[in-house]
């Protein structure tokens, strides 16, 4: 009796521990999205734009998630943010501003200012925001994050109204809950970060270095720098 009963518990304990084993078997993070998995090469020469942009648009229509950069050089022009999605640069990571002058390609245009000409009131950069190398409008639970560069090489820096340049590295107008957090800017362009009208906006172990503005807030509340 007493060795049926180990017998019993041994094939009992080996049926469990089969399960677990099946269990604990690693299985892909749903909520992370490699830009390398959507075609993007990171060679420093390739444009990664639609790459970069797909990534996040699947990870919006998953709900949320993480657009994950690993170490690379990402040629771009306009990368368009979107609600509850956060950009990791990972060590080694770069993001770089193409040049439209060399590149194939353009950023977005500026959008319409209700104002009218914006030049009246104010400069051309602070009036628009879509002309930019990372930009969201109208975004909630939004973050760009980690130890990796975002350098601004193809941008310019006076601002000028025309079409198909971009002049800023990150621009954010009417947001709600931003992180910025780790990463660096190299040659942010007109502004490195231009937040307007961003409630709930958290700055923190930013490095930049530029030769025009590094950081411009304008009409935003909840702000910790």
């Amino acid at each position: 009796m007493i060795k049926a009963v180990t017998l019993f518990m041994a094939l009992i304990s080996s049926i469990m521990y089969a399960g677990l084993s099946f269990n604990v078997q690693p299985h892909p993070d749903n909520y992370t999205f490699n830009i390398k998995d959507y075609g993007a090469l990171g060679d420093g020469t390739h444009l990664d734009t639609n790459a970069i942009n797909a990534a996040i648009t699947a990870a919006s229509k998953a709900g949320g998630g993480t657009v994950f950069f690993p170490a690379g050089n990402y040629l771009s022009f306009s990368i368009r943010l979107k609600s509850n999605i956060s950009l990791y640069l990972d060590a080694g990571a770069t993001i770089i501003a193409a040049n439209m002058d060399v590149h194939k390609g353009k950023y977005d245009g500026p959008e319409p200012n209700v104002w009218g000409d914006s030049l009246h009131y104010q400069d051309f950069g602070h009036s628009h925001f879509h002309n930019s190398l990372i930009w969201g409008e109208d975004l909630d639970n939004i973050s760009i994050l980690g130890p990796g560069l975002i350098y601004g090489k193809g941008l310019q820096k006076w601002g000028k109204p025309t079409h198909g340049l971009g002049n800023k590295a990150i621009a954010l107008k009417k947001c709600r809950n931003v992180i910025l957090r780790d990463f660096t800017v190299l040659q942010g362009g007109h502004f490195a970060i231009l937040a307007t009208g961003v409630d709930n906006l958290t700055i923190n172990n930013l490095k930049i270095d530029t030769n025009r503005d590094a950081i411009d807030i304008d009409c935003c509340r909840h702000v910790r720098v």
